[in-house]
């Protein structure tokens, strides 16, 4: 693994990312009266609670942050959720991650919800790398990133010390 970082995005243009998908989401669902924020924890939830925080101060409708926790290296779905899936019927859910790679995360992520009538589910990532196994695609994504299959593309939210970024290492 190489010590090289090169930062993609800094703390504000990760800022205006965040902006511009949260602008989209009120274009995509201004006539609703909620739409729920699913955000895959480890990092997909900071992203979906800024998104949430900005939709709060522009949007009509409410908007509530759902977690979802997956188990990544599973071969089936295996998720903890901390809400009733039940919850979401006929209402619009936004799946938001940090980075799109192989599409198996949002594929698990859209698992969570297969068994629920839903009137909208769309998807939302900071980077988009184009490395897909899984039919995936983003309705929202901040940045299309092309890369090498070797490079690790990091994101950096909240950490105690250490600025905002996306880094391609």
């Amino acid at each position: 693994m190489s010590d090289k970082h090169l930062l993609i995005l800094n703390q504000q243009q990760i800022q205006q990312k965040i902006d511009r998908i949260a602008y989209q989401i009120l274009e995509d669902n201004f006539e609703e009266e909620e739409i729920l924020i699913a955000g895959i924890l480890p990092s997909g939830d900071k992203i979906a609670r800024r998104i949430k925080g900005i939709l709060d101060n522009i949007a009509p409708f409410k908007s509530t942050f759902i977690g979802i926790e997956l188990d990544k290296q599973s071969t089936s779905l295996k998720a903890k959720i901390n809400f009733d899936v039940q919850d979401c019927s006929n209402k619009v859910v936004v799946l938001v991650d940090d980075v799109l790679n192989s599409g198996k995360t949002l594929a698990y992520g859209f698992g969570v919800f297969r068994d629920v009538p839903l009137k909208k589910l769309r998807t939302a990532v900071l980077i988009d790398r184009n490395h897909k196994k899984f039919p995936m695609t983003t309705d929202y994504a901040g940045m299309a990133l092309s890369t090498v299959l070797k490079e690790f593309v990091d994101v950096i939210l909240d950490e105690e010390g250490k600025e905002d970024g996306v880094y391609l290492r």
